[in-house]
């Protein structure tokens, strides 16, 4: 897993760089490796972008949808994150995360999560505060927006 630390400025300031020209997570995660040599999955790379403070712009298709998915979040934060395989559903597209009762070896939180198109995987947060993620799937990539949905409720955790 790499991280904003493993990077050299020069590398930081590509990735910046990247983002404000308008790529998009797979368009960096392959310049990663065209231009750095760097072998990072679709997971890493928006971890690395959150890390660097980057924004990717990701287009909106209405206010409205906004609106009932902060809507829906809020009352999936309700949850106990500590609860016996407490299922907190994230709106968009279906995706669906519980947290496991027992915590797996070696991390502070784990669970599993159901992408929107049904692909199953187990995450988990490590006592760094590193994410992981263990597709079903070999190879497996969840769709960026799958990937956003996922980050708002790993936040909604952290932040109870």
């Amino acid at each position: 897993m790499i991280s904003a630390k493993n990077l050299s400025d020069e590398q930081q300031s590509a990735v910046k760089e990247w983002a404000r020209e308008g790529s998009q997570l797979a368009d960096i995660q392959k310049r990663l490796k065209g231009q750095f040599g760097l072998n990072v999955t679709y997971m890493d790379t928006r971890f690395l972008v959150l890390d660097l403070g980057i924004e990717i712009q990701v287009e909106v298709t209405s206010e409205s949808e906004d609106d009932s998915e902060e809507t829906d979040l809020e009352s999936s934060a309700e949850a106990a994150p500590g609860s016996p395989e407490s299922e907190q559903p994230v709106p968009s597209g279906g995706l669906q995360v519980t947290t496991d009762e027992m915590v797996r070896p070696g991390a502070i939180v784990s669970g599993t999560v159901i992408f929107s198109d049904g692909e199953k995987a187990i995450w988990m947060i490590d006592e760094m505060g590193r994410p992981g993620l263990e597709p079903d799937t070999e190879g497996y990539q969840p769709s960026e927006e799958d990937l956003i949905d996922f980050e708002k409720h790993l936040r909604k955790l952290l932040e109870e």
